[in-house]
């Protein structure tokens, strides 16, 4: 039986690792508070509220 692969025209899993990789990248030498208000900031630009609230 033969496979025959196709492209893919989206990876989900690059894109998961870029956009993780950029943020690793803003947010590695800040302290707690400081990664707090970075999310507050980036939640309160997308119009985005956190689970429960």
């Amino acid at each position: 039986m033969e496979t025959t692969k196709k492209e893919k025209q989206f990876d989900a899993v690059t894109m998961m690792r870029e956009i993780r990789d950029k943020i690793s990248s803003e947010t590695q030498h800040m302290t707690l508070d400081e990664l707090k208000a970075y999310i507050k900031q980036k939640l309160d630009e997308n119009k985005t509220k956190l689970i429960g609230q």
